[in-house]
């Protein structure tokens, strides 16, 4: 079922989203040649907890850090690691949570690491440009496959390929609620959004083939050819006219 937020809960959740944004604003001063990903987790960790809220990733099912750090082929889900060293020419994808008094914000960037290669840059602006894309037109009654046809769309439009087998979802007391908002279908199906209910919506685009691997981890979400993913993602309050970005 979804839930519709009261305007409590949503203020909660502003405040949520903004912190959530600026954790990646930290982080992104942060990304260099030489630095490791358990480092920018400790980063991400410091600056949420110095803003009353605690990761929303830490311990969720397990999960052992404050951030998803995805590294080149990685899609999704990529573990921090002292052993994982940033090197010239890198993507790193930091998908980030932060919890303020019972609510949840997500949001997801790909960042460069120093000089990238012109095709790779390309498919981070495409990647993100889906996004909005996907919340083109979007109001109360829209359907959530409107947002999943527009991202398809786009993004297969510019030689890339929609990742499957993860999607977007709702976001509130829970880091995960109902709807799941796929990146790929038709307009007009699934179910109807409506005032004030929150999403999480999340692009997750390959620059080859669409289809991904999961590693014997149980969390990290590789590329079956190898070749590098790029992940953009914001919290997204629905409401009778349009959207509200929370976490942008």
């Amino acid at each position: 079922m979804i839930k519709i937020k009261s305007q409590e809960e949503i203020e909660l959740m502003r405040e949520a989203g903004r912190i959530t944004r600026d954790t990646l604003k930290v982080i992104e001063n942060s990304i260099k040649v030489g630095v490791s990903t358990k480092e920018l987790d400790q980063i991400a960790y410091d600056y949420i907890k110095s803003q009353g809220a605690t990761p929303s990733f830490k311990n969720y099912s397990g999960f052992p850090a404050s951030i998803c750090s995805s590294v080149n082929d990685t899609v999704v889900h990529g573990i921090p690691s002292k052993n994982i060293i940033l090197k010239e020419g890198d993507i790193v994808s930091i998908d980030v949570g932060a919890k303020y008094k019972g609510y949840h914000g997500d949001a997801a960037r790909t960042f460069p690491v120093g000089k990238i290669d012109t095709k790779v840059k390309r498919l981070i602006k495409i990647t993100e440009q889906s996004f909005f894309e996907g919340i083109k037109g979007l109001k109360s009654g829209a359907f959530v496959g409107d947002i999943s046809h527009r991202i398809q769309t786009f993004v297969e439009k510019n030689g890339f390929s929609v990742v499957r087998e993860l999607v977007g979802h709702g976001v509130g007391k829970q880091l995960h609620e109902d709807p799941m908002v796929p990146n790929f279908g038709k307009s007009g199906s699934g179910p109807r959004l409506n005032t004030n209910c929150v999403i999480a919506i999340e692009p997750m685009v390959n620059m080859g083939e669409k289809n991904v691997v999961f590693m014997s981890d149980g969390w990290t979400c590789k590329t079956r050819d190898g070749l590098p993913s790029a992940h953009y993602e914001n919290t997204v309050l629905i409401t009778e006219n349009g959207v509200e970005i929370l976490t942008l």
